[in-house]
C-alpha cells in the first residue's frame, strides 16, 4: 500500500499550483494547511521542511524508507511529474521549452503577480498610486503580453497540457480580483477558461476554500 504526501498549503496562487497538480496526477496525499497570518510558516517545525519559509512544500513518504522534503513550487512541480510521468513531454526539444516557461513563470510572472498583488490587496492608501505599485503592475501586464503571444495558434504554453500550464495558470486566475483587465490578451482569456473547466483544476483551486489562510 503506498503511503502519502504531506502537503504543506494555503489556499493562494502558489498553493493552488501544488493541489491541482496533486489532483491531476490522481496522487494520495494529505492536506497540511499553514495559517499564514498566523505566522505558521515560521514554526520550528516548518522550518524543517522548507528553511525558506513560506508555502507550498511537500514530504512524500512514498518513495524511500527516509520522506522526502522538498520546497518550491517549480522544484515540486518537477519532482511530481518526473514521479509520475505525466504532464511532462518525452523529447529533449519539448522538456527544453517546458523547462524554460518553468523557469519563466517562477522567475517573471510569480513574482511579478505577487508584488502587485501585494500593493493592491495590502499597501497602505499612500502607497497605491506610488512608483513601485505603477512598476509591478506594468510588468505584471508585460508577463501577460509574453504569454498572450506564445498562445498564439496554441491551446496550451507548449504543445500539450503540461505542468507550465499548471505552474502559470494560478496567477492569471486573479487577474481581475487584482484590478488587470484581461481584454487584452484574448488567447490568455480562452486559455484561463480552457483550464478552469478541467476536474482536477477546479478540484485544486477548492481546496480547503473555506478555510484562513
Amino acid at each position: 500500500m503506498k503511503k502519502a504526501i504531506d502537503f504543506y498549503y494555503s489556499p493562494t496562487p502558489n498553493g493552488w499550483k501544488v493541489s491541482i497538480m496533486l489532483e491531476e496526477c490522481g496522487l494520495n496525499y494529505n492536506t497540511k494547511l499553514i495559517n499564514l497570518k498566523k505566522g505558521d510558516q515560521f514554526s520550528s517545525d516548518f522550518l524543517k521542511i522548507n528553511p525558506n519559509k513560506k508555502i507550498p512544500a511537500i514530504t512524500d513518504y512514498d518513495e524511500n524508507e527516509k520522506p522526502i522534503n522538498v520546497f518550491e513550487s517549480g522544484a515540486i512541480l518537477l519532482y511530481l511529474a518526473e514521479k509520475t510521468g505525466k504532464f511532462m513531454p518525452d523529447s529533449i526539444d519539448e522538456r527544453r521549452k517546458l523547462t524554460q516557461w518553468l523557469f519563466w513563470q517562477v522567475g517573471n510572472l510569480g513574482p511579478m503577480g505577487g508584488q502587485h498583488s501585494h500593493f493592491w490587496n495590502y499597501a497602505p492608501t499612500s502607497e497605491k498610486q506610488s512608483y513601485a505599485a505603477h512598476r509591478y503592475a506594468d510588468e505584471y501586464k508585460k508577463c501577460l503580453e509574453v504569454l498572450e503571444y506564445q498562445l498564439t495558434g496554441r491551446d496550451y504554453i507548449i504543445n500539450d497540457y503540461s505542468i507550465a500550464d499548471i505552474i502559470s495558470w494560478p496567477w492569471v486566475l486573479i487577474a481581475k480580483s487584482m484590478g488587470i483587465s484581461l481584454d487584452p490578451y484574448p488567447n490568455v482569456i480562452n486559455w484561463r477558461q480552457r483550464l478552469k473547466e478541467r476536474d482536477a483544476v477546479r478540484r485544486g483551486v477548492d481546496l480547503m476554500r473555506n478555510k484562513k489562510k
